[in-house]
């Protein structure tokens, strides 16, 4: 946890447009910027972090005010804050602040990333870290929502003529996804990676 954080941001990441609620408690301190706490929300929701993302406010009429995130190529995208430079405390002021998480705008998994509490830190405790949460992460590139839904359905009909090539692609996932148990999450078993070390390694790849 960075010396200087004098306090804690709890917040509720609720995976948005799915039924039963996938949902992660998390804790992380003050002093992180957007692209850490993006860093803890992939991590906590079982996320590869292998797509784009924004943090953003949508205001009236579906407007979006704020945009935090990956600016476009040679930082020339002058709408989306880089997420690394931006503080969390300078938006989520108070307990109720809340931003929309978009991640892979291709599939379009939006989870609303709620501040529930502000507290001190916890002697003893290291942050971040996974209070508690419900049901698994839907797998990688599964298609979003709808393809998700039907995920689902044809791995729990074995009779489905798409069955087989559907376990087929789950054991054959980068992180072999098979046997996939939707129903199951443990927030024991989460493992927070290094921001700065992800930053790292995006920055290298962005040629800067």
């Amino acid at each position: 946890m960075p010396k200087d954080a004098q306090k804690i941001f709890q917040f509720r990441v609720t995976l948005e447009d799915i039924e039963p609620t996938i949902w992660r408690r998390i804790q992380v301190p003050e002093s992180y910027s957007f692209w850490d706490l993006h860093v803890a929300i992939q991590d906590s929701m079982g996320w590869l972090d292998c797509h784009l993302h924004v943090f953003f406010k949508a205001e009236f009429l579906g407007e979006r005010t704020e945009e935090i995130g990956i600016p476009g190529d040679e930082f020339e995208d002058d709408q989306t804050k880089p997420g690394w430079e931006v503080p969390i405390k300078d938006y989520f002021t108070e307990p109720g602040g809340k931003f929309t998480y978009e991640y892979d705008f291709g599939d379009s998994w939006r989870h609303a990333v709620l501040l529930e509490e502000i507290i001190p830190v916890e002697t003893g405790v290291m942050y971040p870290r996974c209070l508690a949460g419900e049901r698994a992460c839907p797998p990688e590139d599964c298609g979003g929502v709808g393809g998700y839904y039907e995920l689902l359905k044809i791995i729990g009909d074995p009779k489905h003529k798409e069955h087989k090539e559907m376990i087929s692609w789950l054991k054959g996932h980068v992180i072999k996804y098979h046997p996939y148990q939707p129903d199951v999450f443990d927030p024991r078993k989460v493992v927070f990676s290094d921001p700065k070390k992800r930053l790292k390694m995006v920055l290298e790849g962005m040629g800067l």
